[in-house]
């Protein structure tokens, strides 16, 4: 069995391959720009175990290994660096070092989303962000009609309040503001329409989710954000952790 200790950085990869049959080591530094790396996982004559640590999120990696058939292994970084002897760090040592955790300790495994949940985030967190927006903008448009004397608070988001906003009178680039914002917060409301349907969606596709909104105050995206970045353990080492990398 080939066992991989693998230390990444955003331009390339240290790996020290271990062939467990034949005690051949390789260490080499793999370029990702090239194909170096791609090439040698997919050359690989037998499915191998890789260990690196929960790091930048390296999607493309996880998806290579699975393509490949290989199989990957995502640690606890500050309790694996914590079982260094030798404080120096370099490249090297560190993919050995992960090498040797794989053989002979138990490798401090995370969970690991599966390849649909980081999709799910990305929704949530697009979701969240254009809610982030469209309260600024409100906030703006609401300064706007303060200063011309009208305080209609929630009440200006209304039919009524919107019309009062769209007859004051302006001067022509705060009328030009006046105008763009309200553009601005017609876009954002039907994007963010779009996404809270597609959210219930999910949220009624999923028996956890669904049991989770049946408490008092919680709606599907409260639940699905919660049940998609809950803590679940990992059997095969009885340690119980997050998620392996960030969305």
């Amino acid at each position: 069995m080939l066992i991989i200790g693998w230390d990444l950085h955003t331009r390339y990869q240290q790996i020290a391959m271990l062939d467990t049959e034949t005690g051949e080591l390789v260490e080499r530094q793999l370029e990702h720009a090239n194909g170096e790396a791609d090439a040698l996982y997919e050359s690989l004559p037998s499915a191998a175990r890789v260990g690196i640590e929960a790091t930048i999120p390296a999607q493309w990696f996880e998806r290579l290994l699975v393509r490949c058939g290989h199989e990957l292994w995502v640690g606890d970084s500050t309790r694996i660096r914590a079982m260094v002897v030798r404080q120096q760090k370099t490249d090297v040592r560190d993919a050995v070092h992960l090498m040797k955790l794989l053989l002979t300790n138990p490798f401090l495994r995370i969970w690991i989303p599966s390849a649909e949940e980081p999709d799910l985030r990305q929704r949530l967190l697009h979701r969240q962000q254009l809610v982030w927006i469209q309260t600024a903008t409100k906030n703006q448009l609401h300064a706007l009609a303060i200063s011309q004397g009208v305080c209609w608070k929630s009440k200006l988001w209304r039919e009524r309040g919107r019309k009062e906003l769209e007859s004051l009178s302006l001067r022509p680039w705060a009328a030009r503001r006046r105008q763009e914002l309200l553009w601005m917060l017609d876009q954002l409301d039907r994007s963010i329409a779009g996404l809270n349907e597609a959210v219930r969606k999910e949220a009624q596709k999923r028996a956890d989710v669904v049991r989770l909104m049946t408490h008092p105050g919680v709606g599907p995206v409260v639940a699905l954000a919660f049940c998609s970045s809950s803590v679940r353990s990992d059997d095969s080492n009885g340690v119980s952790n997050g998620s392996a990398t960030s969305d």
